[in-house]
């Protein structure tokens, strides 16, 4: 969850200190000791980790210190738990930002770790306890909007202020709305049917009931948006009240869907709320709080001096993960914000020349708005009327029209690796879409996935006419104007040599490729393209034989082949 608080930010730290205290307490484990105070001049200095074993297997990791950007960007404090689970951990991250300017941003988030016995944690992670105390302890809010845990009833005389929290371009969360059916009684409904289905949502989403009255005015005045007869819709950001297309944007949950099993259309409910708050951008302060970083055990202090080289190499290394795990995270942030890019031009408004003359979005073109929204003004991402930029292309890349659009998962790109004709993939399906099970990031790798390969598709292309210049990774560090940039980093010529040495290892890598390229229908593919980051850390391996049979062979898509750091 990612909320606001109007607290002052060392205030906004000391009651959530207080209650993961509290609650550490009532789960059974010890209290961590307050954490250290900063006088108010070395606010701006950061504060190293503080790694905290509160019994058994229970870590607690401290830290804080000014936000990237330099001094004056702001500060922020973030406590990293860790617990067991019966088949892994689960971890729970609470950052606290407050840039320069603006309010302390709170985020929450709320891991499953599995370990490699083969069993699968379900990927739905239930909302913490600690989510439920903390937001009316901050009294939390998303924009205009009070952040609650139990839905709230609006009268009539409240529904313009309903209707102005859904046109805010402040708001981040989904705004779910519950309608009542009629000759049902309000608060049995509320009682029996909406605070079960909403139980997955504290943090996620604002909640609203609609009474009678409440419920006719609010249709009257969003026509294209209207929700009624027990149904509840769930309301996006950025909504056009006036635009007819944008209606069918927001779900809607069927009342007899809801009757039918109450349970599972909680979870069809909670559905989008997470995927938003999986792949919205972060506000600056938040996407400015750098990495955690742990350090590892290092080697005695009182260490003779052939141990002095390996602790030199210990930082050298733990410099070098910090670097790429900064790297990864600075990376997911600019594919939330390609994502978002992507969903805007999905929905572009109706441009001239778009459709006939008498169309749905006619009267929209001509100025027309539905009843009951006259004076009402929706700033949208591209101005007063939301519009973009004609120079948008259809794949949500600006300037980048025809392109095709990038698969949001990875069972969509498998059935569109057609589009690639110099490509070939020989490899086994079902690593790859065992990734659409990590929801969280899985959109994501999708996407870089798409990028990689549409780079060596354009890179085959000039290689069997001899005008690559190198290999793939040269290709990548020196990308002819006019062709998709793959960042050079992630482009890998081949394993190390441990991994080679290895004979499981190596094993795995040998993956299948044409006769015609190798008699035993193996060869090993160690040149991979780096998808993900982590233990999961999905890659893409490749044979380049484009000075042979003129194609490249991709021959594994899926998580992180074993090496020293998965084993």
């Amino acid at each position: 969850m990612t909320v606001t608080t109007a607290l002052p930010h060392a205030d906004a730290v000391a009651l959530a200190d207080q209650r993961l205290a509290a609650w550490l307490k009532h789960e059974g484990c010890e209290e961590p000791p307050p954490a250290a105070h900063r006088p108010v001049a070395a606010e701006a200095a950061e504060i190293p980790v503080e790694r905290l074993r509160l019994g058994g297997r229970v870590l607690l990791d401290r830290d804080g210190g000014p936000l990237r950007g330099g001094p004056g960007a702001g500060r922020y404090d973030r406590r990293r738990l860790r617990t067991p689970a019966p088949h892994g951990t689960h971890q729970l991250t609470l950052t606290m930002a407050t840039g320069a300017e603006g309010p302390t941003w709170v985020r929450l988030e709320a891991e499953t770790h599995t370990t490699g016995s083969g069993v699968r944690t379900p990927c739905r992670v239930p909302v913490p306890e600690l989510a439920c105390g903390l937001l009316p302890l901050l009294d939390a809010a998303d924009g205009p909007a009070a952040v609650q845990l139990a839905p709230r009833v609006l009268t009539a005389a409240e529904v313009d202020g309903l209707i102005d929290e859904l046109c805010d371009p402040e708001r981040r969360l989904p705004t779910v709305v519950a309608s009542v059916p009629v000759n049902h009684a309000l608060d049995a409904w509320v009682e029996d049917v909406v605070r079960p289905l909403c139980r997955q949502l504290p943090g996620l989403a604002t909640v609203y009931v609609l009474d009678p009255g409440a419920r006719t005015e609010f249709n009257v005045a969003l026509e294209y948006h209207t929700v009624y007869g027990g149904a509840v819709r769930t309301y996006l950001p950025e909504v056009d009240p006036a635009s007819r297309q944008d209606g069918a944007r927001h779900p809607v949950l069927a009342r007899h869907r809801i009757e039918e099993d109450l349970r599972r259309a909680a979870g069809l409910l909670a559905r989008e709320p997470r995927r938003l708050a999986a792949e919205q951008p972060l506000p600056p302060p938040l996407a400015a709080v750098p990495v955690l970083r742990v350090p590892a055990p290092g080697v005695r202090a009182d260490s003779g001096p052939d141990d002095a080289c390996a602790r030199a190499a210990l930082a050298h290394e733990e410099q070098q993960d910090h670097a790429e795990q900064q790297a990864r995270a600075d990376e997911l942030e600019r594919v939330r914000h390609s994502l978002r890019r992507e969903r805007r031009q999905g929905r572009r408004p109706a441009l001239p020349g778009d459709e006939p003359s008498g169309g749905p979005a006619a009267g929209l073109r001509r100025g027309v708005q539905p009843r009951g929204l006259a004076g009402r003004l929706c700033i949208g991402p591209g101005g007063a009327s939301g519009r973009r930029s004609a120079g948008s292309g259809p794949s949500g890349r600006p300037g980048a029209p025809g392109l095709p659009v990038a698969p949001g998962t990875f069972t969509e790109l498998m059935a569109r690796l057609g589009e690639f004709p110099l490509l070939t993939f020989t490899g086994d399906q079902k690593s790859a879409l065992a990734l659409d099970d990590l929801r969280c990031t899985g959109a994501g790798w999708a996407r870089l996935t798409w990028d990689g390969l549409t780079a060596l598709q354009e890179y085959a292309e000039a290689a069997v006419r001899g005008q690559a210049g190198g290999d793939f990774k040269q290709w990548c560090e020196h990308t002819p104007a006019g062709c998709h940039r793959f960042p050079p980093r992630k482009a890998v010529r081949g394993e190390s040599r441990t991994v080679f040495s290895h004979t499981k290892w190596k094993r795995e890598r040998m993956l299948p490729v044409p006769e015609c390229v190798d008699v035993s229908r193996r060869a090993f593919m160690g040149a991979h393209l780096r998808i993900g980051g982590g233990r999961t850390a999905p890659r893409l391996h490749y044979l380049d034989d484009c000075s042979g049979s003129g194609r490249i062979y991709v021959g594994y898509i899926g998580l992180h082949l074993t090496n020293t750091r998965t084993n």
